[in-house]
């Protein structure tokens, strides 16, 4: 069974400057969003058994997860970006993908991940769009920790 994991509303991905696309006409037949992240594992119930026990993805019966758009304090876009082939932004990977999950409390989710000797690669707290963190999965794979800036109370 291939490990298959929904990407969580809210990748941001900062590549430079967007190219701006005409707006959608109003007919049907357009893209409304991400309906899942697929990828290949060495050892797929291995790596969909860390992502459970490591980062608590809500692994269902079928080996994937499903992120809900709706979650409390879930961001209200998701980013989609392209980068260069020669971006150094995914290193030490060398994977030709990265995955951004969006956490509601960046300080207790690495303070779990240390606890699960997890190595943070890099953290930023200042960041315009908030604070990141950077690690690893066991396969390699770089994943971005993003913990949105939160709107000030009126």
């Amino acid at each position: 069974m291939r490990t298959i994991a929904l990407l969580c509303l809210g990748v941001l991905m900062m590549a430079g400057p967007a190219i701006a696309a005409p707006a959608p006409a109003e007919s049907a037949g357009h893209i409304t969003g991400v309906g899942g992240v697929f990828f290949k594992a060495k050892d797929p119930k291995a790596l969909a058994a860390w992502y459970r026990d490591v980062l608590g993805l809500p692994l269902e019966a079928w080996g994937g997860a499903k992120l809900r758009y709706d979650a409390p304090q879930h961001p209200p876009a998701l980013i989609w970006s392209t980068f260069p082939a020669a971006t150094r932004y995914f290193a030490p990977s060398t994977a030709d993908f990265m995955i951004n999950y969006a956490v509601d409390d960046m300080d207790a989710f690495l303070a779990r991940l240390s606890a699960k000797s997890v190595a943070i690669l890099k953290r930023t707290d200042d960041d315009p769009n908030g604070r990141f963190a950077w690690i690893l999965d066991p396969e390699g794979n770089k994943i971005e920790l993003w913990e949105p800036k939160r709107s000030a109370p009126p």
